[in-house]
């Protein structure tokens, strides 16, 4: 099973990008997409960005995301 997480750049270097989601940021490498720029959603698996996304695809994403939080809160 593979797990991407929906993530947002915040700065872009040389060989990697700093990306965040949920208040947490992380080193990513951005060599399977070069095109990438600041505030771009994107998917982040293993370190690495494997897919660009639309705004409307992020959104979906992290619609879907948020209903999964809520719902393990609510168990607790």
């Amino acid at each position: 099973m593979c797990l991407a997480i929906p993530m947002t750049i915040i700065k872009v270097d040389k060989n990697y990008a700093t990306a965040t989601a949920n208040g947490i940021e992380a080193l990513v490498n951005y060599a399977m997409t070069p095109d990438i720029k600041l505030n771009d959603k994107v998917l982040v698996h293993a370190g690495f960005i494997i897919e660009k996304l639309d705004e409307e695809q992020a959104r979906e994403i992290e619609e879907t995301w948020t209903e999964y939080f809520e719902m393990i809160n609510s168990n607790e």
